[in-house]
């Protein structure tokens, strides 16, 4: 099968339309409310914020279009050898079409070669695709958050081994 899109660190000119695809993705859940990526300040700046060592951010493009994003982060106060898979959100036009799985696997290879062992995730139970996705990747679920996101809206939390 011939891919039509491609994955790649995310440019600022990429921040804008990431921000329109993460609010828009939640608030088609109605998860849209406080506590969670929906309101975060970091947003509208995406770019900037994944420039911190161990941090890393990647989109899917599709004929010139964002399509979906994926990223790394080091959360303050996670366990050693923990990074947090943040802001990965698809499209609803293009999910089951693989490229939520390439931009996860993109993920994943960062993290390993940037010497994390654990990948920690926040979710809310509206996002019944992610957590199927999440479970067939190997997530396993955690009785309370890790770390300090500041993502108080968010109600599950998994961890992977990687």
């Amino acid at each position: 099968m011939e891919v039509d899109y491609v994955i790649r660190p995310i440019q600022h000119s990429d921040n804008a339309a990431i921000c329109s695809l993460i609010k828009d993705v939640l608030a088609s859940y109605q998860a849209n409310k406080p506590g969670t990526a929906f309101y975060d300040d970091s947003l509208k700046n995406l770019s900037q914020t994944f420039t911190e060592p161990g941090s890393g951010y990647w989109v899917a493009e599709r004929y010139k279009v964002v399509i979906g994003g994926c990223g790394i982060y080091p959360t303050d106060g996670l366990p050693a050898g923990h990074c947090e898979l943040v802001k990965f959100y698809v499209a609803p036009n293009v999910r089951g079409s693989g490229i939520g799985a390439a931009l996860f696997d993109k993920a994943c290879d960062f993290a390993r070669s940037a010497g994390y062992t654990h990948i920690y995730l926040e979710t809310l139970p509206e996002l019944l695709t992610g957590l199927a996705f999440y479970e067939k990747k190997g997530f396993n679920y955690l009785a309370s958050p890790l770390g300090n996101s500041g993502h108080f809206g968010c109600s599950i939390w998994m961890e992977k081994t990687l």
